[in-house]
């Protein structure tokens, strides 16, 4: 299990230079799971308990619309940070899943022990503010895109930045988190390659 400290470490001394004291707390309250393909970790209508570490595999997240339909809001792949994070935060019922879309290696903290340690931690406070940064950046990146791009160009932006998901999640996961339905992604990438 100690590979999914150092990973967790790693990770976050690329934002961040962590002390000791810091890492010993984080051993303390991050807790290792292993997490079969095809979970539900988290279910829309309840309020996220835990704050999710990637270590290894690939995760979705999504909300069902009015018409009954996954839609896919995030694909991503550790190391990475991976919640619903508003609703972690403020402890608020969720309409968003998480889904392990392969198994997966995580660390997980809860609420209360993300509170506790920040008492007492050296870096916490800072790594934190810059974490909720740049999933604010991402959010809006990615509106940006929605409102902007063609589809083939997101499909092509995902291409460039995230071979790993293009290569690992399931075509319909990849439309529509892209926002197309998977026909048009088929005949996307059929173009492509031609």
């Amino acid at each position: 299990m100690q590979h999914y400290y150092n990973i967790l470490f790693e990770y976050i001394s690329l934002i961040i230079d962590i002390p000791e004291h810091d890492r010993d707390q984080c051993r303390n309250t991050f807790k290792p799971l292993w997490v079969a393909k095809d979970t539900m970790l988290e279910v829309a209508g309840k309020v996220p308990l835990h704050h999710n570490f990637i270590v290894s595999g690939f995760m979705r997240k999504l909300y069902i619309n009015d018409k009954g339909e996954e839609v896919t809001v995030d694909l991503n792949n550790g190391p990475r940070f991976f919640t619903s994070y508003y609703d972690f935060m403020r402890q608020t019922v969720s309409n968003e899943y998480l889904q392990c879309i392969t198994d997966c290696e995580l660390l997980r903290i809860t609420k209360p022990d993300a509170e506790s340690s920040a008492k007492t931690s050296i870096t916490q406070k800072d790594y934190t503010i810059k974490l909720f940064q740049q999933i604010q950046e991402e959010d809006r990146e990615r509106m940006d895109d929605l409102a902007t791009l063609t589809a083939e160009q997101r499909y092509v932006k995902l291409m460039k930045n995230s071979p790993n998901i293009i290569q690992n999640v399931p075509l319909k996961y990849i439309a529509s988190y892209l926002g197309i339905k998977p026909e048009s992604l088929s005949r996307i990438r059929r173009e492509i390659i031609s």
